[in-house]
């Protein structure tokens, strides 16, 4: 007995929901890190890479090849002092 085709288009519509999803997430994490896909499994040296990498470029995965770091980033420590005297 053939199934009719009226049945089917719910199904239709739950399949391209979720493939339209799927699409839009997968462009939103590649719009975040800057056309290169998502990491995964992050150590804590990758995370201070990728810090160093923001403070440099701007970008969590950017990457520069200047020898020199550009101005004022000596001044911009991730690093947060205590201030022991006021």
């Amino acid at each position: 007995m053939p199934v009719p085709f009226e049945a089917l288009i719910p199904y239709a519509i739950i399949v391209t929901m979720f493939g339209v999803t799927g699409a839009g997430l997968s462009a939103i994490k590649t719009a975040q890190n800057g056309g290169k896909k998502a990491r995964w499994s992050l150590d804590t040296w990758d995370r201070v890479l990728m810090d160093r990498d923001r403070r440099l470029t701007g970008w969590l995965r950017g990457q520069t090849d200047a020898a020199d770091a550009p101005y004022g980033f000596e001044y911009n420590n991730p690093w947060r002092v205590e201030k022991r005297f006021s």
